[in-house]
């Protein structure tokens, strides 16, 4: 199966920044395909599941074993005699009919193999949205490492200006611990925000299967190409390629093997034996010579057999595979009622999303600007610290808002590209 990354082109805007240590998106989900833990297990089961998908399986081959079989006798009587016997043989015991369960089952071994696989496209889906959703949470950790990195230089350079004021007398001793005071929290809020950052990037490398203690200096710009999705479009597509659907259909299927399979039972067996024998006999009796005889033969017999009465077992387990073919359609039913509900829910919140991106972009702006302008006020002493403090802080949260803005909606808009089955594709 050849992965196409489509959320790469549709999702994501990229930055085009070169250097040795930069990871990109595309790069994160190839290591990541390649390295995750979780993946290697569920690859591992697919190969189980296609060696499982044979004939041999199945039972339509015959068995053929080699016996051995060594018997000695010692009988304490008047004569005092000692038998040897050594009988290899050759066996062969081979289903020549029961009621098609070979033919069903090989049918079953296939659909559980396509199951396999099904749900490895599920665990693949997964990783990659894992991993888009862990890549963005770095370069957000990273965007809010500068703006703490911004507003601490700005608190220490006012503080600064504070300790100089009060040595020429324009400044109370209390403002400068206001100052010192406002300046160490930020760098508090500075250094927290690292240890963040490097716990995101320890998240993902672990995510990615790379060393723990692997840094990157670049990342893709973190912005989103906003976008209109129409629901009946993203539904047509939903229905269509879902993955969890799919393989709730081949359950389905699975189901519908097994009614096969317990309906075998109703028909005879017919069961072809044949073997080789050869006989080693030595005996030997006290006071006569020691006998030895060899004797072999060949046998092939037809067995039919049809069962009578077992306790109702066949019948039995005849409702219980319909039955559960019953339960398998009501949980497509089920399947189907949670994904139109999901895709409403996250289309209405995708479209939110991009209304609350707006609004903080245009916060961020203004308050930039407010920023900008009280920093020069400050300086020419037209507003005090405290007033210029207030400032900052309305900054800093606007910055953090639209960048929680953009985290949101790429996670929204990742979770869609899963739930329509476009976060990958099967060519």
């Amino acid at each position: 199966m050849k992965l196409k990354i489509l959320c790469l082109i549709t999702i994501i805007s990229f930055n085009n920044i070169f250097s040795q240590t930069k990871l990109t998106l595309s790069d994160a989900i190839k290591i990541g395909l390649k390295n995750n833990y979780n993946l290697r297990i569920s690859n591992k089961n697919v190969e189980i599941s296609r060696r499982n998908n044979s004939w041999g399986t199945a039972g339509r081959f015959p068995t053929i074993d080699l016996v051995v079989n060594s018997i000695n006798r010692y009988d304490n009587n008047d004569s005092e005699i000692i038998t040897n016997n050594l009988i290899p043989s050759v066996q062969l015991n081979w289903v020549l009919f029961n009621g098609f369960q070979i033919f069903h089952t090989k049918s079953l071994l296939e659909d559980q193999q396509k199951l396999s696989e099904g749900l490895n496209a599920v665990q693949v889906e997964n990783t990659i949205k894992a991993i888009i959703l862990s890549y963005f949470d770095v370069v957000l950790q990273k965007e809010k490492l500068n703006v703490f990195e911004e507003l601490e230089v700005l608190s220490k350079d006012r503080y600064n200006r504070m300790k100089t004021g009060q040595e020429l007398g324009n400044a109370v001793t209390y403002e400068v611990l206001q100052a010192k005071t406002s300046w160490l929290e930020d760098r508090s809020n500075f250094l927290s925000q690292k240890l963040n950052y490097d716990n995101s990037v320890r998240a993902l490398n672990l995510l990615i299967g790379e060393k723990t203690d692997k840094n990157y200096s670049h990342f893709e710009e973190f912005k989103i190409e906003l976008k209109e999705y129409s629901f009946e479009d993203l539904k047509e597509r939903m229905a269509i390629n879902n993955k969890n659907l799919k393989n709730q259909y081949l359950n389905e299927m699975i189901s519908e093997r097994e009614i096969d399979i317990a309906r075998s039972g109703i028909f005879p067996k017919l069961i072809f034996n044949a073997g080789y024998d050869y006989t080693k006999v030595r005996r030997d009796i006290r006071g006569v010579a020691i006998q030895n005889t060899n004797s072999y033969d060949y046998y092939g017999n037809l067995t039919l057999k049809l069962n009578i009465f077992n306790g109702f077992n066949t019948r039995r387990a005849l409702e219980i595979a319909k039955i559960k073919n019953e339960i398998s359609k009501i949980k497509i039913e089920e399947i189907k009622h949670s994904l139109d509900n999901s895709l409403i829910q996250l289309l209405e919140l995708y479209n939110i999303q991009k209304e609350l991106l707006n609004v903080a972009d245009e916060n961020v702006n203004s308050t930039k600007l407010n920023l900008q302008i009280s920093e020069e006020k400050f300086k020419n002493g037209v507003i005090n610290s405290f007033n210029y403090r207030d400032v900052q802080l309305v900054y800093l949260n606007a910055s953090l808002r639209k960048l929680n803005a953009i985290y949101n909606l790429i996670k929204t808009d990742t979770e869609l590209a899963r739930l329509t089955g476009s976060i990958i594709t099967e060519e």
